[in-house]
C-alpha cells in the first residue's frame, strides 16, 4: 500500500555561494541559523515524521533495547591500576546510567573512597559527560571538568578529596583536560576558541586565584593547529604539544619549576610528525623524519632535543608501522601494524631479548593498556575479535606469564564464541590494489546471496577501524546478518601509504574502495543489492553521501550518523569549529584545485534526480565536529531531487552534539532505531 505519510517539506531560500567564478546556489542554506524558529521548527517536523514512519517497530525498539542492554553487566568493574600508592577503579551499579570512579589506598582490601558519582552529578541533566580526572601529586586533590552541553567545552573544577569540597575555581571553555605541576597548586590547561572551538591557548592556574587572572603560557597562533598539554609518564616533565594533520611541535618544563620557561624541543618543520616519551636522562621519539613514513624510533639526551642529535633506535621499515610505545624500567613495549594486524613487540634494555607476544587470528585487534608505573615488570594490554569479547590482560615481562584480569561478560546466555566465525578477505580494487574485509557472521550461514549483510568504513584521518567484539552487534548476527568492516584506503590499516593514498586530491580512493568491496562481496555471494546495507558516521557519514550518489543501486539501506556531507560550504568557512585544522586532509577550497576536487564529490553538491536506497541520517542539534545543518540540508535537498519512493528519515537528538547520548544506556535506543530501521527493510521483526 503506497504511504500515505507525507513528510516534512523544506522551504527554498536560494542563496548564491560563488568562489573562483563558480556559483553553487544551496536553497537550504538558511537551516544553518539553530535560532530561527523555522529551522527548530523543520527539526521537529522531521522527527516527527521519522516517529509516524517507525512507528510500526516501536515495540520491536523496546526488545532490541532490553536485550541489547541485557547482554551488558550493568554492576560492572574496571581492571584496577595502581598509581602513586593508589588502585584506582571505575564501576558501574545497576540500573545506573554512568560510571562510579572510586579508589583504594596501597591495597585492593582497603576501604574505597569515592571520587566522583556521575550519577549523582549528571541528575536533571539532559547531557553530562566526565571528561578528565587528574590527582594532584599528594593525593589530596582531584582536578576535574564536566560537560552538559555536548559541544565537548568542558568546565575544569578542583575538588578535595580530604573533605569533599569542590573550591570556587571554576574554568570554563577548556578542552577538559588538565594537568598538576610537582608543587600540587599549579594546574595547566588548554583554552578553546569560542566560535571556532579550536584549543589554542594553553594556560596556567594557581590554586584558590581569581581564574581571569590565570597567566597565558603559550598561544598557538596558526589556526591549522590545536594545542594541549600533559605531563610525561616519568613525572619530571610538563610537555606542551601542537599538532596539525601532518605537522608537531612540543615544549617541555621541568615539572618541579612550573614558573619556569617552556623549552621548544624539536621546531615544527612542515611534514615533520613527532611524538616524545621521557625516560631516565633521555627522550624517545616516534618519527617520520629522513622519509620514515611508517615512522622510526629515535632516543636523545634531555639536554639536547634537537632533531640532529636524534639516534635511531628502531630504524624505519617500509612494511612496519610503529604506533605506540611503553617504556618501563627494564623493558621497552612497541605496537606496530604489519600486513593490517596489530604486534606488541617487547625488548629488553639490555639487549638480551627481541620478541612479539603470540597472537594467532587475523581479526583481532590488540592495544597497550594502562601502565603508569615504570618500575613494574608487568605490562598491561588490551584483546579483542570479532568473536572474542574484549579482555584486559597482564603480561609479566619477566615469567612470560599471562593473566586475564578482565574479560567483557556476555549476558543472557545465549553467547558462545565457538558459533560464530570470523575471516579476512581481500577484494581488489578498480586500480588492482587489494583491499582488506574483516568479516563476521554467526555460523551456519549459507553464501547464497541471500543474506543480509551490513557494512561499515570509517576511511579519515588515518583512523585505523580495527575488528573488535561487540555485544550490541549480536542482535544482528543472531538473526542472519553479516557484518563486514572494509579496512580502505584513508585509515591506516596497511601503514602511513594506506592513509597518504585516500586524502587530499586521492579522497576518491576511499569511495571507490568501499564500492568495490561491495561488488565483491556481492560477486562472492555473501549477499546482493536487495540484502546489502551500509553504515558510516561523521567522516564515515561523507562515505555514505558519496556512495550513494555514486552507485545507489547497490544498496538497499544507508545508515548516516553526524554525516559531514556539505563538504565545500563547511570548508569554505573557517568560524566553523575546527574548519581550518582540516585543510591538511581535504585541502584547502580557497585553492581552485582542491575547490574543485571537493565538489567532485561533496554530497550535497551531487545530488541528484534518481533513485536512492532507504535511509536513516541522525545527528545531534549540539554537534560541535559536524553541525546540524549539513545532516538537515542534505535530506531537505534528497526529498527535493530523489525519484524513487525508498523511505528518507532525519533524526535529530535535541540533546546531545557528536558522541549521540551520554548515558550507558541511553545511547543503546539510538543504536535500536538504526537496528530497527534495516531489519524492518528485510521483514525481520521479532
Amino acid at each position: 500500500m503506497k504511504n500515505t505519510i507525507q513528510p516534512p517539506i523544506a522551504k527554498k531560500i536560494p542563496k548564491a555561494l560563488q568562489v573562483h567564478n563558480d556559483t553553487r546556489i544551496d536553497n537550504y542554506y538558511w537551516l544553518n541559523d539553530k535560532e530561527n524558529p523555522e529551522t527548530i521548527a523543520y527539526l521537529n517536523a522531521e522527527n516527527a515524521y521519522t516517529k509516524q514512519m517507525m512507528q510500526h517497530t516501536e515495540g520491536f525498539q523496546k526488545d532490541l533495547f532490553k536485550e541489547m542492554k541485557a547482554r551488558i553487566k550493568e554492576d560492572d568493574t574496571s581492571a584496577p591500576y595502581k598509581l602513586n600508592g593508589y588502585w584506582y577503579i571505575t564501576r558501574f551499579e545497576k540500573g545506573s546510567d554512568y560510571p562510579i570512579y572510586a579508589r583504594k589506598k596501597e591495597s585492593l582490601e582497603a576501604e574505597e573512597e569515592i571520587l566522583f558519582d556521575c550519577n549523582r552529578m549528571a541528575q536533571g541533566l539532559a547531557y553530562f559527560n566526565l571528561g578528565s580526572i587528574a590527582i594532584s601529586p599528594n593525593n589530596k586533590l582531584a582536578a576535574f571538568s564536566t560537560d552538559t552541553v555536548s559541544r565537548r567545552q568542558y568546565t575544569i573544577q578542583i575538588k578535595n578529596l580530604e573533605t569533599g569540597e569542590v573550591y570556587a575555581d571554576k574554568i570554563l571553555n577548556t578542552t577538559g583536560s588538565v594537568t598538576w605541576a610537582n608543587d600540587n597548586k599549579t594546574l595547566f590547561y588548554a583554552m578553546k576558541d569560542e566560535v571556532t572551538l579550536r584549543s589554542f591557548k594553553i594556560f596556567k592556574h594557581k590554586l584558590h586565584t581569581e581564574t581571569n587572572k590565570d597567566i597565558e603560557v603559550f598561544h598557538e597562533t596558526d589556526d591549522t593547529f590545536n594545542t594541549f598539554v600533559y605531563k610525561s609518564k616519568s613525572r619530571k616533565y610538563i610537555i606542551i604539544g601542537s599538532s596539525s594533520t601532518l605537522s608537531s611541535e612540543y615544549r617541555i618544563l621541568n615539572a618541579d619549576t612550573p614558573d619556569g620557561d617552556f623549552k621548544i624541543f624539536q621546531k615544527r618543520i612542515t611534514d615533520l610528525e613527532y611524538n616524545i616519551a621521557h625516560f631516565n636522562d633521555a627522550f624517545y621519539i616516534i618519527s617520520n623524519i629522513d622519509k620514515a613514513t611508517n615512522f622510526k624510533l629515535s632516543k636523545t639526551s634531555s639536554t639536547t632535543t634537537e632533531k640532529e642529535f636524534w639516534e635511531d633506535v628502531i630504524p624505519h621499515r617500509k612494511n612496519v608501522l610503529i604506533e605506540d610505545i611503553e617504556i618501563f624500567k627494564n623493558f621497552l613495549v612497541v605496537n606496530e601494524r604489519e600486513n593490517g594486524l596489530n604486534k606488541l613487540r617487547i625488548i629488553k634494555w639490555d639487549g638480551s631479548e627481541d620478541y612479539y607476544l603470540p597472537f594467532n587470528s587475523e581479526t583481532y585487534t590488540t592495544y597497550i593498556g594502562t601502565n603508569p608505573d615504570f618500575n613494574s615488570d608487568t605490562l598491561r594490554y588490551g584483546y579483542s575479535g570479532l568473536t572474542h569479547p574484549n579482555a584486559i590482560i597482564d603480561y609479566n615481562l619477566k615469567t612470560k606469564q599471562s593473566e586475564i584480569k578482565k574479560e567483557q561478560a556476555v549476558l543472557g546466555g545465549n553467547f558462545k564464541k565457538e558459533n560464530y566465525k570470523s575471516q579476512r578477505l581481500w577484494a581488489t580494487a578498480r586500480d588492482g590494489v587489494k583491499i582488506p574485509i574483516s568479516l563476521v557472521y554467526k555460523k551456519g550461514v549459507k553464501l547464497n546471496g541471500k543474506n543480509p549483510l551490513l557494512q561499515y568504513a570509517y576511511g579519515s584521518y588515518g583512523s585505523t577501524i580495527d575488528p573488535s567484539f561487540s555485544t550490541i552487534r549480536l542482535s544482528l548476527l543472531d538473526r542472519g546478518f553479516i557484518y563486514a568492516i572494509t579496512h580502505i584506503r584513508g585509515g591506516e590499516y596497511l601503514g602511513r601509504d594506506w592513509y597518504e593514498n585516500g586524502k587530499l586530491l586521492t579522497k576518491k580512493n576511499t569511495f571507490t574502495d568501499f564500492i568495490d568491496c561491495s561488488k565483491y562481496l556481492i560477486e562472492q555471494k555473501y549477499t546482493s543489492s536487495k540484502h546489502l546495507y551500509a553504515y558510516g558516521g561523521s567522516a564515515g557519514g561523507l562515505l555514505m553521501g558519496a556512495i550513494i550518489n555514486m552507485n545507489p543501486e547497490l544498496y538497499n539501506g544507508i545508515l548516516a550518523a553526524v554525516p559531514f556531507v556539505d563538504v565545500v560550504t563547511t570548508m569554505l568557512d573557517d568560524t566553523i569549529p575546527l574548519t581550518t585544522g582540516e585543510y591538511d586532509e581535504w585541502g584547502n577550497p580557497n585553492e581552485k584545485e582542491f575547490y574543485n576536487y571537493m565538489k567532485s564529490y561533496s554530497p550535497y553538491d551531487n545530488v541528484e534526480a534518481k533513485h536512492y536506497p532507504n535511509m536513516l541520517v541522525t545527528t545531534g542539534l549540539h554537534d560541535s565536529q559536524v553541525q546540524y545543518w549539513e545532516p538537515a540540508k542534505w535530506v531537505a535537498k534528497l526529498r527535493e531531487l530523489k525519484k524513487d519512493h525508498n523511505k528518507l528519515l532525519l533524526h535529530t537528538d535535541m540533546d546531545s552534539g557528536h558522541g549521540g547520548a551520554s548515558g550507558r544506556f541511553e545511547s543503546l535506543k539510538e543504536v535500536a532505531l538504526e537496528y530497527a530501521f534495516i531489519l524492518d527493510l528485510e521483514g525481520i521483526s521479532a
